[in-house]
């Protein structure tokens, strides 16, 4: 692509990377690229962080055509940055847009751009310890029409966030309720695409959540509500006599790309790893037997989050002793040290960046 890169005149201060939390600041800059029915993408270009300008009729704020992609760019010790498979996140992105019927984004210029504005805004990427600098990309369509029909206009765009460790005092195992009232995906739905209108259904859930002094949900599936199958914006796994079993993709459930890593890790290691529908009266049955022996989520922003408390319906069982699992710490601390360059890559998953 030929980007044209305008930088800003007024460079943001930098935030104290002891302190970063999530999502909190952002860069200097942002990568925006247009797309025009009969003309394909066009306008590539990175320009300083700044308020995108849209009409009120845009299709994207009255019926939710957009999607967006989570990843991050990580320091190392001798101060190189790099990615962690970011190809994952483009092809996902493209059958993201494929669904809710947006042109794609292809998988070279999507890495090409997270690069390039990667390494215009370069000094924001952390040094501190398990800090990162979080890389939001996102598209939507910007053509004013209030008919429900599919638009020729889109804009592609791609922010940054430096974001600190997720657990600033150690991995600590989290609360989960099992949700059965509402669902948050069907098939034939969009539960596997990443598009906003998953996680703002998803919210009802959530708060239903932590009203009851829980910190996350597991959703069941939305035909039966029988079978587990995400946590909030993570996939899960348990860990049930030796076995590891997660859920299917199947269209309900977002491929993840550290699901993906931690079942190819995990079957290097010599485990049975089971894609395979899990009930929720069976996955009870299996705690109330002591069988299950550990539980732990897996997505970008934490890595591993394991789970110390499972609440269905009022039956409460603790998860290994409410700490996290002996497997859930080997794992979280393999995958971060490649994500920062301490251990060699032997799977062909960092991309340098500069």
């Amino acid at each position: 692509m030929d980007i044209k890169i305008t930088k800003t005149a007024h460079p943001k201060e930098k935030p104290d990377q002891k302190a970063l939390g999530f999502g909190k600041y952002m860069s200097d800059h942002m990568f925006l690229m247009d797309y025009t029915e009969g003309i394909g993408w066009h306008d590539a270009r990175i320009v300083p962080y700044a308020p995108i300008p849209m009409d009120p009729g845009a299709v994207a704020l009255h019926y939710a055509q957009e999607t967006f992609e989570g990843l991050k760019a990580y320091r190392t010790a001798e101060g190189k940055i790099q990615l962690f498979r970011p190809e994952m996140n483009a092809r996902r992105m493209i059958n993201s847009n494929r669904r809710l019927c947006m042109p794609p984004f292809p998988e070279d210029m999507f890495i090409e751009a997270v690069k390039a504005i990667v390494t215009v805004d370069a000094d924001w990427v952390p040094s501190a310890p398990g800090a990162s600098l979080y890389i939001r990309p996102f598209m939507f369509t910007t053509e004013c029409q209030l008919s429900l029909h599919n638009s020729k206009e889109f804009l592609f765009c791609i922010i940054c966030s430096p974001s600190g460790a997720y657990y600033e005092e150690g991995i600590n195992p989290v609360k989960i309720l099992v949700e059965d009232e509402y669902v948050r995906a069907v098939k034939g739905g969009t539960g596997f695409a990443k598009c906003g209108g998953n996680y703002a259904g998803a919210m009802i859930g959530q708060e239903k959540a932590e009203a009851m002094g829980y910190s996350q949900v597991l959703w069941l599936d939305g035909q039966e509500r029988k079978y587990v199958e995400e946590v909030g914006g993570m996939n899960i796994m348990f860990k049930i006599n030796g076995e590891i079993w997660t859920a299917p993709c199947e269209g309900t459930v977002l491929p993840g790309v550290t699901r993906d890593s931690m079942i190819t890790i995990l079957k290097e290691w010599g485990y049975n790893v089971r894609e395979e529908r899990l009930s929720i009266d069976d996955l009870m049955a299996y705690c109330e037997k002591g069988q299950v022996e550990e539980i732990f989520g897996t997505g970008t922003a934490a890595v591993i989050s394991p789970v110390g408390v499972l609440n269905y319906r009022g039956n409460v069982q603790t998860i290994n002793n409410n700490e996290i699992g002996e497997l859930s710490l080997k794992l979280y601390t393999y995958l971060t040290d490649l994500q920062w360059g301490r251990i060699p890559d032997t799977h062909g998953w960092i991309v340098p960046v500069c």
